[in-house]
């Protein structure tokens, strides 16, 4: 479909990006779901391509590339047919080191952020605990000051890219408030239990216990005390992140059922050709077009530096519920093989069932609109 929003080099750099997909990462899924983990190699094969700073400052290894680049990556990571690779790259990018891009020092930005752009070191981020879900301002990890150094103390849960990350942009509750605070996975103290989840089977997930571990003051990311708003800020980004690996892994799934369907006879021909099978991909087709195209706009109010708060949680609400009834209602159509873990539609199913619930559950996106739309609340920008 033809858009406004891509240019020729946006779409040059869509077939590229593609090709490699298919080419060097999609081959090694079945290795990559049953060892539970993605190989260092495979994000330094990332970085060396450039597509792990996409939109990070080219001083430190990034490409400076405008969002229009960042919305075709996420739609591709989708595409590609693997939740798991898809969550950990964009955690990576669009969410740990995305802190320490716009609010670092330039000290951090070389420790961190250049490393973690060429691919050389993996960046998780923790917010999440045990006892606190959805409401941030409830953690209790706690870090406190002794001699230029942070004392942390607490846990954190569900934490996507953890077990092996190399650092973990993380939320504390210091004396003046919600901090962000840097700290090394091999820190002293830091103990990390990986997690066993229904899917994304190729990222890791961890739960992390800090134990007395020592972090130097120089470790917090921008100012002391305004993590809880730089969070709130880049939830627009992780919401839009979210939405658009939905989409793209919407037209996966709807890309390989209509090609079994194809493929697949009943009663003396393609199920393909049963209307009320087709009528049903008929209205999935159209559904997820729609939700494209407000994923587009959401991105575009991006672009024009607008705080689209209202417009990123519709995308992250509609994109994942519908990312769900869409393997549902697919899965149907490959009957008794829709079951079996040799089918790709499997894992699909059940990757994409966490969609309503990490990076904000769909409970939360809805009252975050009706708190926008019914109580005429904003909210205000914070980079």
């Amino acid at each position: 479909m033809i858009s406004p929003y891509f240019k020729e080099e946006h779409k040059l750099f869509r077939q590229s990006l593609r090709d490699f997909l298919r080419s060097e990462i999609a081959p090694h899924f079945d290795e990559w779901e049953a060892q539970q983990q993605i190989p260092r190699w495979a994000w330094a094969k990332m970085g060396e391509m450039g597509y792990l700073g996409l939109g990070h400052e080219e001083e430190y290894g990034g490409m400076d590339a405008d969002f229009w680049y960042s919305v075709v990556f996420l739609e591709e990571l989708g595409r590609i047919g693997n939740g798991g690779f898809g969550c950990a790259i964009s955690v990576h990018q669009y969410m740990a080191l995305n802190h320490i891009a716009r609010a670092g020092s330039s000290a951090q930005k070389e420790e961190f952020l250049r490393p973690g752009i060429a691919g050389k070191k993996i960046a998780a981020l923790a917010i999440s605990e045990p006892d606190v879900g959805s409401n941030v301002q409830g953690i209790r990890t706690s870090a406190t000051k002794a001699d230029g150094y942070f004392i942390v103390n607490g846990s954190k849960t569900f934490i996507s890219n953890a077990y092996y990350a190399d650092f973990i942009t993380t939320l504390v509750k210091t004396e003046s408030g919600l901090t962000l605070l840097i700290i090394p996975g091999d820190a002293p103290g830091v103990q990390r239990t990986k997690l066993k989840k229904m899917g994304w089977h190729s990222s890791d997930t961890a739960e992390i216990h800090f134990d007395q571990v020592k972090i130097p003051e120089s470790h917090v990311v921008g100012q002391e005390g305004m993590g809880f708003y730089y969070i709130m800020d880049s939830f627009q980004l992780e919401r839009l992140a979210g939405g658009l690996l939905a989409v793209g892994a919407m037209d996966s799934i709807l890309h390989l059922t209509g090609k079994y369907m194809q493929e697949r006879e009943a009663f003396g021909r393609p199920i393909g050709k049963f209307q009320v099978l087709r009528h049903r991909m008929a209205d999935l087709q159209t559904e997820v077009e729609a939700c494209r195209q407000l994923a587009y706009h959401a991105s575009w109010l991006f672009t024009q530096s607008q705080f689209a708060v209202k417009e990123a949680s519709m995308v992250k609400l509609h994109a994942s519920e519908l990312q769900k009834k869409v393997a549902d209602e697919c899965l149907q159509m490959f009957g008794g093989y829709g079951y079996m873990e040799e089918y790709p539609i499997c894992r699909a199913y059940r990757d994409s069932r966490v969609g309503t619930i990490a990076g904000g559950t769909s409970e939360i996106m809805r009252e975050i609109i009706a708190k926008m739309t019914l109580d005429d609340i904003k909210y205000d920008k914070v980079y």
